[in-house]
Protein backbone atom coordinates (compact mmCIF):
# COMPACT_ATOMS: atom_id res chain seq x y z
CA UNK A 1 0.00 0.00 0.00
CA UNK A 2 2.83 2.36 0.88
CA UNK A 3 4.14 1.87 -2.54
CA UNK A 4 1.24 2.78 -4.50
CA UNK A 5 1.09 6.40 -2.02
CA UNK A 6 4.74 7.00 -3.19
CA UNK A 7 4.08 6.10 -6.72
CA UNK A 8 1.16 8.18 -7.17
CA UNK A 9 2.71 11.16 -4.82
CA UNK A 10 5.60 10.96 -7.56
CA UNK A 11 3.52 11.09 -10.32
CA UNK A 12 1.52 14.47 -8.73
CA UNK A 13 4.74 15.93 -7.71
CA UNK A 14 6.50 15.35 -10.73
CA UNK A 15 3.17 16.40 -13.46
CA UNK A 16 2.88 12.60 -14.62
CA UNK A 17 -0.92 12.47 -15.66
CA UNK A 18 -0.69 9.33 -17.91
CA UNK A 19 1.28 6.82 -19.57
CA UNK A 20 0.48 8.83 -23.29
CA UNK A 21 1.54 12.42 -21.35
CA UNK A 22 5.05 13.41 -22.87
CA UNK A 23 6.13 15.62 -19.21
CA UNK A 24 8.13 14.91 -17.47
CA UNK A 25 10.67 13.61 -19.92
CA UNK A 26 12.53 11.28 -17.41
CA UNK A 27 9.11 9.20 -16.96
CA UNK A 28 8.33 9.04 -20.48
CA UNK A 29 6.36 5.66 -21.38
CA UNK A 30 5.91 4.81 -17.46
CA UNK A 31 2.11 4.73 -16.18
CA UNK A 32 0.95 8.21 -14.25
CA UNK A 33 -1.24 8.85 -11.58
CA UNK A 34 -4.00 7.93 -13.77
CA UNK A 35 -3.39 4.53 -14.50
CA UNK A 36 -1.98 4.05 -11.09
CA UNK A 37 -4.76 5.23 -9.54
CA UNK A 38 -7.18 3.05 -11.38
CA UNK A 39 -5.12 -0.09 -10.81
CA UNK A 40 -5.12 0.72 -7.11
CA UNK A 41 -9.08 0.97 -7.20
CA UNK A 42 -9.40 -2.48 -8.95
CA UNK A 43 -7.14 -3.99 -6.56
CA UNK A 44 -9.14 -3.37 -3.68
CA UNK A 45 -6.70 -0.17 -2.17
CA UNK A 46 -9.02 2.09 -0.51
CA UNK A 47 -9.70 5.28 -2.12
CA UNK A 48 -9.05 6.94 1.00
CA UNK A 49 -5.20 5.83 0.26
CA UNK A 50 -4.97 7.62 -2.80
CA UNK A 51 -6.51 10.91 -1.63
CA UNK A 52 -3.46 10.72 0.90
CA UNK A 53 -1.07 10.17 -1.99
CA UNK A 54 -2.47 13.48 -3.42
CA UNK A 55 -1.87 15.33 -0.58
CA UNK A 56 1.23 13.94 -0.61
CA UNK A 57 2.03 14.96 -3.75
CA UNK A 58 0.60 18.35 -3.63
CA UNK A 59 2.36 18.78 -0.13
CA UNK A 60 5.71 18.13 -1.66
CA UNK A 61 5.15 20.51 -4.81
CA UNK A 62 3.95 23.55 -2.98
CA UNK A 63 6.72 23.62 -0.39
CA UNK A 64 9.15 23.41 -3.62
CA UNK A 65 7.15 26.41 -5.02
CA UNK A 66 7.31 28.30 -1.49
CA UNK A 67 11.37 27.81 -1.88
CA UNK A 68 11.29 29.06 -5.97
CA UNK A 69 12.58 25.57 -6.83
CA UNK A 70 9.33 25.18 -9.38
CA UNK A 71 7.14 28.00 -10.59
CA UNK A 72 3.55 28.33 -11.61
CA UNK A 73 3.89 25.63 -14.98
CA UNK A 74 4.72 23.02 -12.55
CA UNK A 75 2.09 23.33 -9.83
CA UNK A 76 -0.45 23.71 -13.08
CA UNK A 77 0.65 20.46 -14.61
CA UNK A 78 0.57 18.77 -10.80
CA UNK A 79 -3.02 19.76 -10.24
CA UNK A 80 -3.74 18.16 -13.49
CA UNK A 81 -1.98 14.56 -12.24
CA UNK A 82 -3.86 15.42 -8.92
CA UNK A 83 -7.36 15.75 -10.95
CA UNK A 84 -6.47 12.56 -12.87
CA UNK A 85 -6.60 10.66 -9.72
CA UNK A 86 -9.82 12.63 -8.31
CA UNK A 87 -11.80 11.76 -11.39
CA UNK A 88 -11.47 8.24 -9.91
CA UNK A 89 -12.34 9.45 -6.44
CA UNK A 90 -15.87 11.34 -7.54
CA UNK A 91 -17.97 8.89 -6.54
CA UNK A 92 -16.83 8.37 -3.55
CA UNK A 93 -15.85 11.95 -2.43
CA UNK A 94 -19.72 12.22 -3.86
CA UNK A 95 -21.11 9.23 -1.71
CA UNK A 96 -19.35 10.49 1.40
CA UNK A 97 -17.57 7.81 1.94
CA UNK A 98 -13.92 9.57 1.53
CA UNK A 99 -14.52 12.60 3.35
CA UNK A 100 -12.91 15.76 2.97
CA UNK A 101 -10.84 17.60 5.58
CA UNK A 102 -13.19 20.61 5.41
CA UNK A 103 -14.16 23.25 2.84
CA UNK A 104 -12.73 26.34 1.90
CA UNK A 105 -15.02 28.74 -0.26
CA UNK A 106 -12.69 31.10 -2.05
CA UNK A 107 -13.66 34.11 -4.50
CA UNK A 108 -11.39 37.26 -6.21
CA UNK A 109 -13.25 40.48 -4.44
CA UNK A 110 -15.67 43.03 -6.37
CA UNK A 111 -13.80 45.37 -9.22
CA UNK A 112 -10.84 42.50 -9.80
CA UNK A 113 -11.05 40.24 -12.67
CA UNK A 114 -7.88 38.57 -11.69
CA UNK A 115 -7.65 34.81 -11.21
CA UNK A 116 -4.39 33.65 -11.17
CA UNK A 117 -3.11 33.74 -7.92
CA UNK A 118 -6.84 32.48 -6.71
CA UNK A 119 -6.61 29.59 -8.89
CA UNK A 120 -3.05 28.45 -7.42
CA UNK A 121 -4.16 28.70 -4.00
CA UNK A 122 -7.34 26.20 -4.81
CA UNK A 123 -5.12 23.81 -6.52
CA UNK A 124 -2.79 23.55 -3.49
CA UNK A 125 -5.66 23.70 -0.92
CA UNK A 126 -7.95 21.06 -2.66
CA UNK A 127 -4.22 18.96 -3.02
CA UNK A 128 -4.43 19.15 0.64
CA UNK A 129 -7.63 17.22 1.06
CA UNK A 130 -9.95 20.19 1.08
CA UNK A 131 -13.37 20.69 -0.68
CA UNK A 132 -12.68 24.12 -3.02
CA UNK A 133 -15.79 26.24 -3.88
CA UNK A 134 -14.96 28.73 -5.96
CA UNK A 135 -16.86 31.65 -6.55
CA UNK A 136 -15.00 32.84 -9.15
CA UNK A 137 -13.83 36.80 -9.97
CA UNK A 138 -15.19 40.21 -9.15
CA UNK A 139 -17.22 38.52 -6.10
CA UNK A 140 -19.69 40.79 -4.57
CA UNK A 141 -20.22 41.32 -0.63
CA UNK A 142 -23.68 39.47 -0.89
CA UNK A 143 -22.48 36.75 -3.22
CA UNK A 144 -19.57 35.81 -0.69
CA UNK A 145 -22.55 36.15 2.34
CA UNK A 146 -25.32 34.33 0.69
CA UNK A 147 -22.63 31.15 -0.54
CA UNK A 148 -21.14 31.35 3.29
CA UNK A 149 -24.95 30.59 4.69
CA UNK A 150 -25.23 27.26 2.32
CA UNK A 151 -22.07 26.17 3.88
CA UNK A 152 -21.48 28.18 7.24
CA UNK A 153 -19.02 25.20 8.52
CA UNK A 154 -16.17 26.71 5.74
CA UNK A 155 -13.30 28.13 5.71
CA UNK A 156 -13.08 31.30 3.30
CA UNK A 157 -10.46 33.32 1.63
CA UNK A 158 -10.50 36.76 -0.29
CA UNK A 159 -8.07 37.52 -3.53
CA UNK A 160 -7.30 40.73 -4.82
CA UNK A 161 -4.66 41.77 -7.33
CA UNK A 162 -5.51 45.67 -7.70
CA UNK A 163 -4.87 47.65 -5.31
CA UNK A 164 -7.61 49.46 -5.89
CA UNK A 165 -10.17 46.86 -5.11
CA UNK A 166 -8.85 46.61 -1.32
CA UNK A 167 -11.45 48.67 0.09
CA UNK A 168 -13.65 45.98 -1.40
CA UNK A 169 -11.89 43.66 0.09
CA UNK A 170 -12.08 45.54 3.99
CA UNK A 171 -16.15 45.59 2.68
CA UNK A 172 -16.53 41.80 2.41
CA UNK A 173 -14.14 41.03 5.21
CA UNK A 174 -16.40 43.21 7.49
CA UNK A 175 -19.67 41.60 6.75
CA UNK A 176 -18.32 38.38 7.04
CA UNK A 177 -17.17 38.92 10.30
CA UNK A 178 -20.46 40.59 11.88
CA UNK A 179 -22.56 37.93 9.81
CA UNK A 180 -20.47 34.89 10.78
CA UNK A 181 -18.40 35.95 13.56
CA UNK A 182 -16.81 32.63 14.38
CA UNK A 183 -15.42 31.81 10.68
CA UNK A 184 -11.63 31.80 9.68
CA UNK A 185 -11.33 34.25 7.22
CA UNK A 186 -8.26 34.05 4.91
CA UNK A 187 -6.63 36.84 2.42
CA UNK A 188 -4.41 37.02 -0.12
CA UNK A 189 -3.40 38.57 -3.54
CA UNK A 190 -0.24 40.93 -4.30
CA UNK A 191 -0.63 44.59 -2.78
CA UNK A 192 -1.93 42.63 0.94
CA UNK A 193 -0.07 42.73 3.79
CA UNK A 194 0.45 41.27 7.32
CA UNK A 195 -0.45 45.03 8.00
CA UNK A 196 -3.80 45.40 5.81
CA UNK A 197 -5.11 42.13 7.06
CA UNK A 198 -4.30 43.29 10.99
CA UNK A 199 -6.30 46.48 9.81
CA UNK A 200 -9.26 45.24 8.25
CA UNK A 201 -9.81 41.92 10.84
CA UNK A 202 -9.17 38.65 8.97
CA UNK A 203 -7.74 35.71 10.53
CA UNK A 204 -4.54 35.06 8.09
CA UNK A 205 -2.42 36.35 5.36
CA UNK A 206 0.72 34.21 3.27
CA UNK A 207 2.06 35.04 0.06
CA UNK A 208 2.30 31.27 0.07
CA UNK A 209 -0.37 29.40 -0.46
CA UNK A 210 1.24 26.14 1.14
CA UNK A 211 0.91 28.23 4.38
CA UNK A 212 -2.67 28.05 4.04
CA UNK A 213 -2.91 24.75 4.02
CA UNK A 214 -0.77 24.28 7.36
CA UNK A 215 -2.91 27.45 8.60
CA UNK A 216 -5.84 25.32 8.06
CA UNK A 217 -4.94 22.06 9.10
CA UNK A 218 -4.17 23.66 12.73
CA UNK A 219 -7.90 25.03 12.71
CA UNK A 220 -9.21 21.88 11.94
CA UNK A 221 -7.00 19.98 14.30
CA UNK A 222 -8.29 22.14 17.27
Amino acid sequence: MQEIVEKLAICIEKGKISRNHPFPPDMKDQDGADEIAALALKEGILPDTLLQACMLGMERIGKQFSENLVFVPHLLVAAQAMNSVLKHLQPYLESGSVKRKGKFLIGTVAGDLHDIGKNLVSMIIRGGGYEVIDLGVDVSTQKFLSNIGQHPDCFVGLSALLTTTLPNMQKSVSAIREAFPDLKILIGGAPVTEDFRTQIGADFYSHNPQDAVEYLNCQVAQ
